[in-house]
């Protein structure tokens, strides 16, 4: 149930208001009652004592994978919100790549209803096309209708211009965005891993990057004379990053995200056929690494998405070109963002906040209903973080029902160690 709360002196970092100051925050009825120095507590009051903690609003994920329905021995709605939680995250967006895919209102209903009793908000990014097959348009104005935050074929890229064309003229219709996985198929083929010299050592078929940046200059060239919101997913070439700037430069409406493992790690990873670190887009090189924190450091990418896909272990354990793409990303996604963007001297703690709430908020069209920033009579939607957390991260961290992650074992620093959802204290170890 909702809680009284008040939290005190905490680093409170709203990059919605341009706030970074030593304050109080009051919780009252789901919402946030006050925000101030030298709040004063009410008999009633939980007081949570953040000194030394940054309090920011509720962190935003728009690119998980819930796998319910159909997919449930890799994930469920309430595993998944739990890893959320236990990450940070207040709000996620979830992926329509289920079975059956998320392509009509009653289906998305279904996910809605079952995440009532989520431990965060869970929204659905609708499939753009019927069964996500790239071949009959979904159900685009009734799915906006119905509540969806966005379209994504995910897991698929649309690979018909003729029907990328149809889609992001719907899309625009609806006011949402478009979420393109940029993937062309005849190029990828049969490839499991980055094409270079790792790949052809280990003998496996390579994934070039032109195979993304194909699309991406695909998919601007179409939507010149359309104008729908486009957001390029786990961006993983350094070309595309300069393909992104370039359309912004020229007033395009398009946006990016990247993932933890795009930012930190390379190709190398998957030697020994690792397949913890098969991830589609694959990992690149270190020069590609480079760039695209580089265009976080340029404003050129604005969105930090995980891309959370749990596996099984069994799945985990097939032979590297028979083992599925994915990796989980919600618990650990915090401290290696810190690694990889504040570590680096990309950008500050504000920057990669607003990357991970209001940035977010705005691209899944939140930031109308009050998510994605703090305000006095704005959702209670909180996190807090202890920004010098040092830990090592292993399975008693994860909440998500896999733990298919090449992460485990890294020491890491920084930590979610309060996440409240709608006034309520959901996860707070450290509190």
């Amino acid at each position: 149930m909702e809680q009284s709360i008040l939290i005190r002196r905490g680093r409170v970092i709203d990059p919605a208001s341009g706030t970074d100051a030593v304050m109080d925050v009051a919780v009252e009825g789901g919402r946030v009652a006050a925000m101030g120095p030298g709040l004063t507590a009410s008999p009633a009051q939980r007081v949570i004592d953040a000194q030394g903690l940054l309090v920011t609003p509720g962190l935003i994920d728009p690119h998980v994978h819930l796998r319910e329905p159909g997919q449930e021995h890799k994930e469920t709605i309430a595993t998944g919100s739990a890893a959320a939680a236990a990450g940070g995250f207040t709000t996620v967006c979830c992926m329509p790549n289920t079975t059956p895919a998320l392509d009509t209102p009653e289906l998305a209903d279904v996910v809605t209803h079952r995440a009532r009793h989520a431990s965060c908000r869970v929204f659905v990014v609708a499939a753009a096309t019927k069964g996500r097959h790239g071949q009959e348009l979904a159900e685009i104005d009734l799915l906006a209708r119905a509540g969806a935050v966005g379209f994504s074929d995910d897991g698929d890229c649309i690979a018909s211009a003729g029907m990328m064309a149809r889609v992001l003229g719907a899309v625009r219709a609806t006011g949402l965005a478009f979420m393109q996985h940029c993937q062309e198929p005849t190029l990828t083929r049969g490839a499991s891993m980055h094409a270079g010299e790792v790949s052809t050592r280990l003998g496996l078929t390579g994934w070039p990057r032109v195979a993304e940046e194909i699309i991406i200059e695909r998919d601007l060239s179409l939507n010149r004379g359309i104008g729908c919101r486009y957001h390029v997913q786990h961006l993983s070439s350094g070309h595309s990053v300069d393909l992104i700037r370039r359309a912004r430069q020229a007033g395009q409406p398009v946006s990016a995200e990247v993932s933890p493992h795009h930012l930190l790690l390379t190709d190398a990873a998957c030697d020994g056929y690792n397949t913890l670190a098969k991830v589609n887009p694959p990992l690149r090189e270190a020069a590609d690494v480079q760039a695209v924190r580089e265009g976080v450091a340029q404003g050129v990418i604005t969105v930090l998405a995980t891309d959370h896909a749990p596996h099984s272990a069994d799945e985990k354990s097939l032979p590297f070109e028979d083992a599925p793409f994915g990796l989980i990303g919600l618990e650990s996604a915090l401290a290696l963002y810190r690694e990889a963007l504040i570590d680096s001297g990309a950008i500050d703690w504000p920057r990669m906040i607003a990357m991970m709430t209001i940035e977010p908020a705005k691209l899944c069209g939140l930031d109308a209903r009050g998510f994605g920033s703090l305000r006095a009579g704005g959702p209670a939607d909180l996190t807090l973080i202890d920004p010098e957390f040092a830990w090592t991260f292993g399975p008693e961290h994860i909440r998500s029902a896999s733990c298919n992650s090449p992460f485990l074992g890294r020491s890491m620093r920084s930590k979610a160690v309060g996440t409240i959802v709608g006034g309520r204290v959901i996860f707070a170890p450290g509190c």
